[in-house]
């Protein structure tokens, strides 16, 4: 087979790029790096940082591989497959048996070549002959085996691979993430560094605030700060404390009461809603509460609660803190879920597929918790949440509801949180003082 055909069989055709196209950043250091293992040095030197590594030493290598019996490299991405060893994905980049196994047994004395999991992505570079016959060579490999840390082959001038292991030094930060939406809050915030763990709970805090589908449009400001590990190029490892988050004006600020974490606004009021407006990440309205043809029986009649179109197996939140009051099946709502909280309220939450672990009558959820999961068991043409609030035992609109506010700060635990929101407002009116980005923009940085 020829090692164009290999290479389709590793990755689509839009993903391979040349190395003398500079693309090929990743290999260019791992070359940088055996180059530099020859020279000796009697102390320690500063790090180089990606920059000036990439400019020293790219030609160089490119140089090297243009003169002997190969072509220019390429770059092949592999993804590591399910039950797949590590030389059968590294073969599947065109290379030879030999070089494969060659390759492992140098990469076995830096890690565990074995238990690997699936989806691990190993970046290969291989040349083909100038001639007619010979095998492709292996020009370089590199893969990361941590968040901050990376295991690289390179052919070294003398034609031998050289193992190096790259480290990142991290730093910890508070980041400020001042944007717009563009796409989902999910994509704008990733894209000015933060993590989804960060975003979800910024989604989780604006759940009874704001519809996600409806009142969030392109070009919306948000604001979030956030602390976090980085490393040097500025790529986030690790997310920390969400501290204060803003969206259509209104503020959220982290603040601890003993050992208990809340959010508060900038009055000093709790921002944990009575109930949740949205006991779906994700989801968009499909169906309004009032009459309706019903899509499955075919006549009219009341649809007492809102429908939230959601994939199936999406995690369904109690609305609220509260009992669970029934878990099983009722009727045409197929596996029926409904939690009775305080002052007469309750809520109701149809077609799940199945249960959280540990959901049953009797049993305590908090507002937020993961209580079921999206089906589309009883009455349902799909996958879809159907919502109900109950005031006093009638249906009522979740949509407009008036529901009960939260609790607000007072004496010395409102000034010691209108001190920490001074500090807060500075940051965020200074902004943030690096521009970084989530995305993994470069290889690891060198250490000698």
């Amino acid at each position: 087979m020829r090692l164009e055909e290999l290479r389709r069989l590793a990755v689509r055709p839009s993903s391979r790029i040349t190395l003398a196209a500079g693309a090929g950043v990743m290999i260019a250091v791992g070359a940088g790096a055996a180059m530099l293992a020859t020279r000796q040095a009697p102390t320690p030197k500063p790090t180089l940082n990606p920059a000036a590594v990439a400019a020293l030493q790219n030609p160089a290598f490119i140089k090297a591989q243009a003169r002997g019996a190969y072509a220019q490299a390429t770059s092949v991405p592999v993804k590591l497959q399910r039950g797949e060893t590590l030389e059968a994905a590294v073969r599947r980049a065109g290379v030879g048996p030999a070089e494969a196994q060659l390759a492992v047994a140098m990469l076995s004395k830096a890690m565990d070549t074995v238990h690997l999991k699936a989806g691990m992505l190993i970046q290969t570079a291989i040349a083909e002959p100038r001639a007619e016959r010979g095998e492709t060579r292996l020009i370089g490999l590199s893969l990361r085996t941590g968040p901050a840390t990376a295991i690289t082959l390179s052919r070294s001038f003398d034609g031998a691979l050289r193992l190096r292991q790259l480290d990142e030094k991290l730093r910890d930060e508070t980041a400020v993430a001042d944007g717009a939406i563009e796409g989902s809050l999910y994509e704008s915030a990733e894209r000015l560094g933060a993590t989804p763990q960060i975003t979800a709970k910024v989604a989780e805090l604006f759940a009874h605030k704001i519809d996600f589908q409806r009142d969030l449009q392109p070009g919306d400001d948000f604001k979030l700060v956030f602390d976090r590990k980085v490393t040097e190029v500025g790529r986030t490892v690790e997310a920390g404390d969400l501290q204060y988050a803003e969206i259509h004006g209104v503020k959220f600020y982290r603040f601890a009461r003993g050992d208990d974490v809340e959010y508060f606004d900038e009055l000093g009021k709790n921002i944990k809603g009575f109930l949740l407006k949205t006991p779906v990440d994700g989801a968009h309205i499909t169906s309004l509460f009032g009459m309706r043809k019903h899509p499955v029986l075919g006549y009219t009649r009341a649809h007492q609660g809102v429908d939230f179109g959601a994939s199936w197996g999406t995690p369904i939140l109690a609305a609220g803190d509260g009992v669970v009051a029934q878990a099983g099946p009722w009727g045409g709502y197929g596996n029926w879920l409904r939690i009775k909280h305080t002052g007469g309220w309750d809520t109701g939450y149809g077609h799940i597929s199945r249960y959280a672990r540990g959901i049953r009558p009797g049993v305590h959820v908090h507002q937020g918790e993961v209580v079921a999961y999206v089906g589309a068991t009883g009455l349902a043409t799909g996958p879809h949440l159907h919502y109900e609030i109950w005031k006093n035992g009638q249906r009522v609109n979740p949509i407009g509801v008036k529901a009960p506010q939260g609790s607000a700060l007072a004496g010395a635990e409102l000034a010691r949180f209108e001190g920490e929101k001074v500090k807060i407002d500075r940051l965020v009116a200074q902004g943030s003082p690096r521009k970084v980005a989530v995305a993994d923009i470069g290889p690891p940085v060198l250490r000698r």
